[in-house]
């Protein structure tokens, strides 16, 4: 039987890169396989900046790309974290008697830390893509008046 808490940990922590999704359904499940890819395109982001610095405009869209899925698995180990008992034992296809999907102090734990962290994450890859976006708008602005 799966754990919820063991879920929400491996969608907080290894969701990226599908861990949560082949705990649940086994190495068959597709979008398990796709997770990596926006966390590729993010990290190739990240390496872009230290390559060309601050100002590569691929790094806008790259960047945010791993925020955001990211964000998205802390959300969702947010949402297993949260399920009602019945809930998980109707999603996971367990008996109605089965003893699994209790929520204890630790799925509480990654609750918390999941919204912390994933609104954190979110909102920093929001800040830095418009900022990037609106400082090129300016530098264009300044060459057109020039």
């Amino acid at each position: 039987m799966k754990s919820k808490t063991t879920t929400a940990f491996l969608a907080f922590t290894l969701g990226v890169f599908g861990a949560h999704r082949f705990y649940l359904r086994g190495f068959g499940d597709v979008l398990g396989w796709f997770l990596p890819i926006p966390t590729a395109l993010g990290l190739y982001g990240l390496e872009r900046v230290q390559l060309y610095g601050l100002d590569d405009p691929w790094s806008w869209i790259l960047i945010p790309i791993l925020g955001f899925t990211f964000s998205a698995c802390a959300l969702t180990a947010i949402v297993y974290g949260l399920m009602t008992p019945e809930k998980w034992k109707a999603y996971m296809g367990y008996p109605a008697d089965a003893p699994v999907g209790r929520t204890h102090w630790g799925t509480v734990g990654i609750v918390a830390v999941s919204l912390l962290v994933g609104a954190a994450v979110l909102m920093s890859s929001l800040v830095y893509s418009f900022q990037r976006y609106f400082e090129h708008q300016v530098e264009l602005a300044q060459q057109i008046s020039n």
